[in-house]
């Protein structure tokens, strides 16, 4: 029986993968990222202990229609990967199901993820948040070589992915990264799409609730054209954005 940390769950459609998903959002993340719209789910200790047989036991009470609306099971988070035995039986649930199953992830713990779970993954939702090292550490805490390593084994691999880049002013729009983005992306051969996720503030009354400062409170949603603009730098490398 393998537990897990579950912040959350929810039903989407169009933004977590194909068709309308069953989303498990797991607790504990190793990046703070300045625009995270979810920083209730930070911790560990937030979530409620679940097995993986209990989630998806709710999980086949949706799975005919998830079969039918094209959808399946997304694992996000939060990161995924700090719990990846736990993602790993949820996906093996999922495709006893016949379930097609998303790995939302920002690959910055990419390591974890073993063959046997990337064998049980349909489908990789890849965040690549900045292209420049010095300002994905300002934007994330983090670092970057981790994610464009697991990048390129998903790539060695034939893993589907799609990208996911969130613009935001000032931190992910210059042209230079994002064409070199677009380059690096095209090269990999497994990217069938781009989303370019437009900042936004939807989440700044959690950092009030939980009494943290949100660093880009001031911080404008990109204009259309902006947004325009680098999904077509992405399309003229070759790739579908939307």
């Amino acid at each position: 029986m393998t537990t897990g940390r579950l912040h959350s769950w929810d039903l989407s459609t169009g933004v977590d993968g194909p068709g309308t998903r069953f989303v498990a959002f797991l607790s504990g993340c190793p990046l703070r990222c300045l625009y995270c719209q979810n920083p209730d789910t930070w911790h560990m200790r937030d979530g409620k202990s679940s097995t993986a047989e209990d989630l998806l036991s709710t999980v086949a009470g949706f799975a005919g229609f998830l079969r039918a609306a094209g959808g399946g099971l997304t694992v996000s988070g939060g990161e995924p990967l700090l719990q990846p035995a736990f993602t790993r039986a949820l996906f093996a649930g999922a495709r006893g199901l016949d379930l097609h199953t998303a790995l939302d992830t920002s690959g910055a713990l990419g390591v974890r993820a073993d063959d046997t779970l990337l064998d049980l993954t349909s489908l990789v939702l890849l965040d690549i948040k900045c292209w420049d090292p010095a300002g994905y550490r300002r934007l994330t805490g983090g670092e970057l070589a981790p994610t464009l390593t697991f990048a390129r084994r998903l790539a060695e691999r034939g893993s589907p992915v799609w990208l996911r880049y969130v613009l935001v002013p000032g931190h992910t729009d210059n042209p230079d990264d994002v064409q070199a983005l677009a380059g690096f992306a095209a090269d990999l051969g497994n990217i069938e799409r781009v989303d370019v996720l437009p900042f936004h503030k939807l989440g700044a009354a959690k950092y009030e609730r939980l009494g943290l400062r949100f660093a880009l409170r001031d911080t404008p949603a990109p204009d259309p054209g902006l947004v325009e603009r680098v999904r077509a730098q992405f399309r003229e490398a070759g790739l579908k954005a939307v």
